[in-house]
């Protein structure tokens, strides 16, 4: 018999802890038992934004979101935080899902041949974003020391960026941000999150719909006191009241063209060396991703700009990536064309680069489905994730299992195929099921 799942979103993505636990508990044996069911398709989704760094979606809720869209995999990746990663592998489990959990972090290359080139980041030049994916669960708690001096740093230059913001909201009709009581509580900062630039909008947003309310006054405080442009597809949704996505619709235009007002370069101290993340995350097995970003000429989630990127010198960049020591690159088949695509795959092949997939959620409007990936160009990125699973699981078991351990008893090139057997094999609800898989392929 099939039973509704309303009733559970609202605990699985309630504030507290607790609250969240028990009702992973709870669904979980729902689904185990078959009262909750599913269609399980083919697609991954391994980079879910949570609420540690920003989301509408505790960890728990992020999982029961990508079982209901029957994805096999969700993957947690917040910016600088770790927070919620052994909450989204406690449900994933609960729930039958492969997991896997990293982060996502801001990393200087001013020392390199494209310090003066804007690469991935559309806010700074010679600032990358990376990711450092398939942390094992033992090195979750030092990966989180490991970040903690970097969100210190953000919070102290997002404390500079809403005083810097405030001075252009001294010429509206609005009244300044406090960052403590207004910016600081719609984050898990005090909890081990990440304050974002984000919540620095989401704070002005709800400023704005207090003084205007949705529609039409809301529409014209943005164009004539804050003068946003805004395109007639988004002023369409923000003119509709009904609109259940609209703080973050609100959100995602302001990101794309207020937050160059205010925003603030990071220092050495919170963009730290790209070399530095390499070396931490080979040390704890875990696998470094360059996240391409592509040439935009149109934002499918309206938070950016249409801008070059490092699409006229990526024969120049993926080389270079190789030699200081990624291991992957990462992109998302939804905002990237066939052509951009089939580049990078060229690319990772010649420089024997993995390729990882994952679409990042940070918005209710997003969905967690990524039928892209059953494109002929993108089913060897399937794969990929369920390696990326395996992977995770067994150098958390053994370090010498790991995916790019020099001690890994396969060769290289059988390494991806054997681990994604490997994940697909696996009981999710029983992860450490693996391991007896592995013994036979590994020993």
């Amino acid at each position: 018999m099939k039973q509704s799942s309303g009733m559970f979103v609202q605990q699985l993505n309630d504030a507290r802890p607790s609250v969240r636990m028990q009702a992973i508990e709870a669904v979980g044996k729902l689904i185990q038992s078959k009262q909750l069911q599913r269609d399980v398709l083919k697609e991954v989704n391994n980079h879910v934004h949570t609420t540690y760094s920003f989301s509408p979606y505790q960890p728990a809720a992020a999982a029961f979101e990508a079982w209901k869209a029957g994805l096999g995999i969700v993957g947690a990746v917040d910016h600088d935080s770790m927070g919620g990663a052994l909450e989204m592998l406690e449900a994933s489990q609960a729930f039958g899902l492969g997991a896997t959990v990293g982060f996502e972090v801001r990393t200087s290359l001013l020392d390199s041949p494209f310090a003066n080139r804007k690469i991935n980041n559309p806010d700074s030049e010679g600032i990358i974003y990376m990711c450092v994916h398939g942390v094992p669960r033992n090195a979750i708690a030092k990966t989180q020391d490991f970040l903690a001096p970097i969100r210190l740093e953000r919070s102290k230059r997002n404390k500079k960026q809403t005083e810097q913001l405030n001075t252009l909201l001294a010429k509206t009709s609005l009244g300044p941000l406090d960052y403590d009581t207004d910016v600081v509580p719609l984050s898990l900062y005090n909890e081990g999150g990440t304050v974002t630039e984000r919540h620095i909008l989401s704070a002005l947003v709800k400023k704005i719909l207090k003084r205007t309310g949705k529609g039409e006054p809301f529409v014209r405080l943005l164009q004539t006191e804050l003068e946003v442009s805004l395109t007639p597809q988004i002023q369409a949704l923000l003119l509709d009241p009904t609109n259940i996505h609209y703080e973050y619709d609100a959100l995602g235009v302001l990101k794309s063209e207020l937050l160059n007002r205010f925003f603030i370069q990071p220092n050495p101290k919170e963009s730290i060396p790209t070399t530095t993340v390499l070396a931490y995350a080979d040390s704890i097995g875990a696998i470094s991703a360059y996240a391409y970003l592509g040439d935009i000429t149109f934002s499918v989630t309206a938070d950016k700009r249409a801008e070059h990127f490092e699409d006229s010198f990526l024969d120049e960049l993926i080389p270079y990536l190789a030699q200081i020591g990624f291991k992957a690159v990462t992109y998302m088949p939804p905002r990237n064309t066939k052509e951009q695509m089939a580049r990078v795959q060229q690319l990772c092949r010649q420089h024997t680069l993995m390729q990882i997939s994952g679409v990042d959620i940070n918005s209710s409007r997003q969905t967690f489905n990524c039928p892209e990936l059953l494109d002929p160009q993108a089913r060897h990125l399937i794969d990929a994730a369920w390696a990326l699973v395996a992977h995770e699981k067994l150098v958390d078991y053994n370090a010498d299992w790991g995916l790019f351990s020099a001690n890994n008893p396969l060769a290289f090139d059988k390494r991806i195929a054997t681990y994604a057997a490997l994940g697909q094999k696996m009981d999710c609800f029983h992860p450490e099921s693996i391991i007896d898989l592995a013994t036979k392929e590994l020993r």
